[in-house]
């Protein structure tokens, strides 16, 4: 009798603990925090996306070549990497909620004088002004999206990629809805409306997050970024981040004036036609996120495995010269469907496998080491949206956009291959990842205690 109730006690403990852990509800802060996180996605992606459909067209009306073009582009990643690397490392200095907001605030308020651009003289005074606003909307972009990585993070320790993967649906609605609609109201009123329009929006979501974010406190910490690049782990998997964003920022240079061009669209068919890359990514990334939160230890493969589609949807994306297949719309659609869904496959497990990387090496569990996570991703992502842009650039202006796709294929399959290669020899160790996930519960009461 003794012995059946130390069991019930043991499985109402255990039910407890349970729950206490992985709550069926979440409270109101993390709801509030969920709301303005996809607010912050949302508002910042849309405003960022907008300039595909048009911008390198008007560029070009404006005495801006293909490569210059791909410059603009390319300039806003530099800083951008720069921004993530400074972020990041004094994201408790600063704080995580001030940088947030005052990243939005500069985020929107370039966002309105790009779309000023128009009114000055072309050639050098425009390319100027171009690379000087953008690269202060890339500092903005920067601050935004490095406290908002390490806050989710820090709020939801237990959920991160589920988390990352629900906001990535508002990340993909933004990606969705700017190019059409930015493409629309460009047709309709020219170049200046979309920008005032999303620029007016973004600042809107500054008063909303100075209201409903919460304050985090944490001690600065001493390590540094890198220590972090050591482990031959991480440095694959930022390798296989640059070769995402560099697919990306390849598409957002070159595919709307290949699609002008080669099929004869407007500016509006061509922001549908991106539909196809930003909707499977949207559809993809939640349930991607859940279940390598459920299982940890499929997120090596589903990195492997993404890796290789996004490989094969560029490869087939103009398609590669010497296959002499020919070009369909029909087909640049349905690769862009197929690159759409394997970035979420590839993109989604990589932060959350980062952050057990430094836990593994030792980092102290707190906003400082997340910040730092954050920063480094976003460092890696903004070198591979710099380098698409411009080689792609290049590539396209004295061979092809058929080859440029296809390099950009060469680069995914090969980190696909070489983190195939190091999970081969270094599988992953569910053991291990059972004891980082308890040290991560028992983290509050070690330190309390």
């Amino acid at each position: 009798m003794d012995s059946q109730v130390e069991l019930q006690q043991t499985a109402d403990n255990s039910t407890t603990a349970e729950s206490t852990d992985h709550p069926p509800r979440m409270t109101r802060q993390q709801t509030l925090t969920l709301i303005s996180m996809a607010s912050v996605n949302f508002s910042s992606m849309i405003c960022y996306s907008i300039l595909g459909p048009f911008f390198p067209n008007e560029a070009v009306k404006k005495g801006a070549s293909q490569t210059v073009i791909g410059l603009i582009f390319g300039c806003y990643a530099v800083c951008n990497f720069i921004g993530s690397l400074i972020m990041g490392k004094y994201i408790v200095q600063i704080g995580a909620k001030f940088m947030l907001v005052m990243g939005l605030f500069v985020s929107s308020g370039c966002t309105i004088l790009f779309g000023l651009l128009n009114r000055v003289p072309a050639g050098p005074i425009f390319i100027t002004l171009c690379f000087v606003v953008r690269s202060i909307d890339a500092l903005g972009f920067a601050a935004a999206m490095t406290s908002s990585f390490a806050m989710t993070a820090k709020i939801f320790p237990n959920n991160v990629a589920t988390v990352l993967g629900s906001l990535e649906i508002f990340t993909g609605l933004g990606l969705i809805l700017g190019p059409p609609v930015g493409g629309w109201f460009y047709q309709s009123f020219g170049y200046e409306v979309p920008f005032m329009l999303l620029g007016c929006f973004l600042l809107i979501m500054v008063p909303f997050n100075i209201y409903v974010l919460p304050n985090i406190d944490s001690d600065p910490s001493k390590d540094s970024f890198f220590r972090l690049l050591t482990k031959v782990k991480i440095v694959l998997i930022c390798y296989v981040i640059f070769t995402l964003s560099a697919g990306l920022g390849f598409l957002d240079a070159t595919l709307s004036l290949f699609a002008m061009e080669r099929f004869t669209l407007s500016s509006g068919y061509v922001g549908l036609i991106m539909l196809g890359l930003s909707l499977p990514y949207c559809l993809a990334s939640p349930l991607i996120g859940y279940f390598t939160d459920k299982y940890p230890t499929t997120r090596s493969w589903f990195m492997v495995i993404g890796g290789v589609a996004t490989a094969i949807g560029f490869s087939m994306l103009g398609p590669v010269p010497f296959l002499h297949i020919p070009s369909n719309l029909w087909l640049l659609i349905i690769m862009l469907g197929v690159i759409g869904f394997s970035l979420g496959m590839t993109a989604i497990p990589t932060f959350p496998e980062i952050i057990t990387c430094a836990k593994e090496q030792g980092y102290e569990e707190g906003l400082s080491t997340l910040g730092m996570v954050s920063g480094l991703f976003g460092a890696v992502w903004s070198m591979g949206m710099f380098y698409g842009p411009i080689v792609g650039g290049l590539i396209t202006q004295h061979l092809s956009f058929e080859w440029a796709a296809t390099v950009q294929g060469g680069l995914a399959l090969l980190g696909a291959l070489s983190l195939a290669v190091y999970y081969l020899c270094h599988p992953p160790q569910h053991q291990s990842v059972r004891e980082d996930s308890l040290r991560t519960d028992e983290s509050t009461p070690l330190l309390t205690e």
